[in-house]
């Protein structure tokens, strides 16, 4: 065996320079076809299928395999062979150091086999050369390399000839090898990113569910519980439901809920808004279009029913459907079946379809802005969503929530919600619902500076006077009389009751805490009866 032979420099005897420049003709000719193969297929065994043929058909070599590592690192596994006239062994394997091909792989350096039975190292392992083979021909193997680490191995039988012959074969393979890297490096790259995608997407999704788990809707008076019972009826089928009740109740979160319930919550959870597209908009938004369907339709762009194929498709505000895109979303409803805006191709479309309205959808059949018929096929199972008014219990736990949530992302230490500001909250009308609350929850966590949300903190709306607050005109002794009501109420709370504790926080005696909670009308007894 000889490893790397050294380059001849002049011609031998045998070969003519007409015989060099054929050899050099069929190699650019193999290299144009190679980087032909490269540009217009995108598999990985097509391109390595069209190398081979054109190494064997070409260049004249014969019984060319591709090899590269397998995902452990250890051995080399045959990644292609040639498909014409094959009787190669396809699950051959090669650890390191092991034959010729596993020396290459061990050493990265490429390999001369002047004539394959005078090598006792040669495994024959993956071709099965019969005597003649191995009496008749040489075999040439190179590393593929991605940098300075090898991946793979590119072999071939030539026959037997000169040395000087052998090193311009070994030099051309190597050249190919260096082209199948290159190959081998962007699909790395590819393979890694989707990896990250793939991850990403399961953290994403993981997340989605923990937020949108109805066990975790915050709420639990006696309409929330009604609403978690109708979510876990309905989540294991594909019946469409109609979320309804007034902006703010929290519609989209219930349809959240509806899906990741459901057998379909691995797959695609998609969201329309419709009351924020025009006609011509919502219709390329839902079904898609095709390029030049329209004067701004430069590409071919898939819909959001399209983009929910398998999962889910939310639609919010439907009561702002056209009376055009009403009768095309009737068919998806009845036949699952839609064609692109530009398209006269009938697609059919795997969803379920949950929507959500805070219109009186009544009267507006009935004023014929909204279809009878899809009315009663998108009614199949209403959920109506309670108002936070009509839910006063929760609204502790909500603002709780709310609290935590925004000091977090704030990064402030904000632990307690005074007893002004609760009342205040428990007092106010809500006309925002959910929404609203969270928005001042937010304003309070911001003005903040000493751990607790006061009743100052919250926004002007909300700054409604109590029963005796009414009384006593809003002076500055009336403002003072306020604040020190919540500093000692606040104080008090923080050690359960304990008026020593209290008037040491505050800096004052016993004795005048006592007198400001007779003065103040602060209910002792009752906020801290034992």
């Amino acid at each position: 065996m000889s490893y790397e032979t050294e380059d001849s420099t002049y011609l031998t005897q045998q070969e003519s320079l007409s015989a060099l420049a054929a050899r050099r003709d069929r190699q650019i000719r193999a290299l144009r076809a190679i980087a032909d193969a490269l540009n217009h297929y995108s598999g990985q065994h097509k391109i390595l299928q069209e190398v081979l043929h054109a190494l064997e058909s070409l260049v004249g070599l014969c019984r060319c395999t591709v090899m590269l590592l397998s995902p452990d690192g250890k051995e080399l596994t045959v990644e292609d062979i040639p498909k014409r006239g094959n009787r190669g062994r396809a699950d051959a394997r090669y650890s390191r150091g092991e034959g010729i091909t596993g020396q290459v792989l061990q050493t990265g350096h490429a390999a001369i086999v002047a004539r394959i039975s005078q090598e006792p190292q040669f495994r024959n392992r993956i071709h099965r050369r019969g005597p003649e083979a191995s009496k008749d021909f040489s075999f040439i193997c190179v590393p593929v390399m991605v940098g300075e680490e090898v991946v793979g191995t590119l072999s071939a039988d030539h026959p037997c000839s000169p040395a000087n012959v052998l090193n311009e074969v070994k030099d051309f393979l190597l050249l190919v090898a260096g082209l199948i890297a290159n190959d081998v490096k962007a699909r790395r790259v590819a393979q890694q990113q989707q990896m990250a995608l793939e991850e990403e997407n399961i953290r994403l999704r993981g997340e989605l569910e923990g937020i949108h788990r109805p066990e975790n809707i915050i709420g639990n008076s006696r309409p929330m519980r009604q609403i978690y019972q109708r979510i876990q009826q309905v989540a294991s089928g594909n019946t469409t439901v109609l979320i309804r009740g007034e902006s703010g109740t929290g519609k989209e979160l219930v349809a959240a809920a509806i899906h990741y319930s459901s057998p379909r919550c691995g797959k695609p959870f998609v969201r329309v808004n419709c009351a924020a597209l025009s006609e011509n908009l919502l219709e390329s938004e839902l079904f898609g279009h095709e390029k030049g369907a329209f004067t701004s339709a430069i590409t071919t762009r898939i819909g959001r029913i399209e983009q929910a194929e398998g999962g889910t498709l939310f639609l919010d505000e439907i009561g702002d459907f056209s009376t055009t895109v009403q009768i095309k979303l009737l068919r998806i409803l009845q036949e699952r079946q839609y064609e692109r805006v530009g398209d006269n191709e009938t697609r059919s479309a795997n969803v379920r379809i949950l929507a959500a309205t805070n219109r009186n959808l009544e009267a507006d059949v009935e004023a014929g802005r909204f279809r009878h018929d899809l009315y009663y096929r998108i009614n199949v199972f209403p959920i109506y969503l309670p108002t936070l008014r009509d839910r006063k219990d929760d609204i502790l736990s909500l603002a709780d929530h709310f609290v935590a949530k925004y000091a977090r992302a704030m990064e402030k230490d904000v632990h307690r919600i005074s007893t002004s500001a609760i009342q205040m909250m428990l007092a106010y009308h809500w006309p925002g619902n959910v929404r609203e609350l969270e928005n001042c929850i937010e304003h309070a966590v911001l003005l903040s500076n000493d751990g607790v949300i006061h009743g100052s903190s919250l926004p002007p709306t909300l700054q409604v006077p109590s029963a005796d607050e009414q009384v006593e005109p809003m002076t500055l002794k009336a403002r003072v009389r306020i604040l020190e009501r919540d500093l000692i109420t606040d104080a008090l709370k923080r050690h359960e009751g304990s008026v020593v504790c209290a008037a040491t926080e505050l800096g004052i005696t016993e004795r005048m805490v006592r007198y400001k909670i007779k003065s103040l009308a602060i209910d002792y007894k009752g906020l801290f009866r034992k």
